[in-house]
């Protein structure tokens, strides 16, 4: 996987909780699916290149392998080393991904950006969604009416019209996200997001009013959108697709990083299976009324 901020892996010491969608995608894949997340905050299409990112994943790509490709919401930003124009050097970025992806025997699949929350009458000007990370909650609320607004312009559709042209697998990110926010609405649509009031998270003390990135509970929903979407695109990965009602993980990609919290948080007298990626697990207590299945990734497994 390759693309920005809104895909990257994060921090998760802490309690620390923004995802990206990308760091939640493996636990919706069967042990047959690897996930291997090279995103990066902040990356355009032509950071991620002038960086040597892009070298650095093509020299890993072997025959077989899916490159899913996410660019959008830092190309449209002005500075010069990351700024590109979508009908052309954003869509010459976009095929030499495509191109490069193929002469190893790479099948690429190409996305275009998630949405941005933006539910305001009138936005306000971003010229770097990386600083919505040092907002701070105010408690005042700003006008907002109940459609949501794009925010992305010609860079959504620039991928649509690179795909026709090079026959490249296409998942309209960008719609799928659009209308899980517009259905959520202005204020439900907040849970997807980095908005906490003070003292709501330890790690963000001051709370932060963030519409660009992921928390844990919204990277898990889009991945799960997304991955149904993937899925019916290619339709060679269908079978290696699984939803599960929880994902515990001790390095963030999971919805829960302690089994018993899981446990604990599942309803009673209903059947219940909890996804545990990785790492050695006390076997949890569960309580008499519960229904809970485990399915245990290669990588996990129970102690004493």
């Amino acid at each position: 996987m390759i693309g920005d901020s809104t895909m990257a892996n994060k921090p998760y010491d802490n309690e620390k909780p923004e995802r990206g969608w990308g760091m939640a995608l493996q636990g919706f894949f069967t042990d047959d699916i690897v996930v291997d997340n090279h995103a990066v905050n902040g990356r355009s299409s032509k950071s991620f290149i002038d960086e040597g990112r892009w070298q650095v994943v093509c020299d890993k790509i072997t025959p077989g392998d899916y490159v899913i490709i996410q660019f959008g919401h830092n190309d449209e930003k002005p500075k010069e080393d990351r700024h590109t124009d979508p009908g052309s050097t954003f869509d010459a970025n976009l095929t030499k991904f495509i191109t490069e992806t193929r002469e190893r025997g790479g099948i690429p699949i190409l996305m275009n950006a998630v949405v941005r929350r933006n539910f305001e009458i009138k936005a306000e000007a971003n010229d770097d969604d990386e600083k919505l990370r040092d907002t701070q909650f105010t408690g005042t609320k700003k006008k907002e009416g109940n459609v949501l607004i794009d925010t992305h312009g010609d860079y959504i559709i620039a991928p649509r019209n690179v795909a026709a042209a090079t026959n490249t697998v296409f998942v309209d990110a960008n719609q799928v996200t659009h209308d899980l926010e517009q259905g959520l609405g202005p204020e439900k649509s907040k849970l997807l997001h980095m908005w906490f009031k003070p003292g709501e998270n330890p790690s963000i003390p001051k709370g932060r009013e963030d519409n660009t990135h992921y928390n844990v509970y919204g990277a898990h929903v889009v991945a799960g959108l997304l991955v149904d979407e993937i899925a019916i695109a290619v339709p060679a990965l269908r079978k290696f697709v699984r939803h599960y009602d929880y994902i515990v993980a001790n390095d963030g990609k999971g919805n829960y990083m302690d089994l018993q919290k899981a446990v604990d948080e599942a309803p009673m007298g209903k059947k219940t299976t909890i996804r545990v990626l990785n790492g050695e697990w006390r076997r949890p207590i569960i309580p008499k009324g519960k229904k809970i299945k485990f399915s245990l990734s290669e990588n996990a497994r129970f102690v004493k």
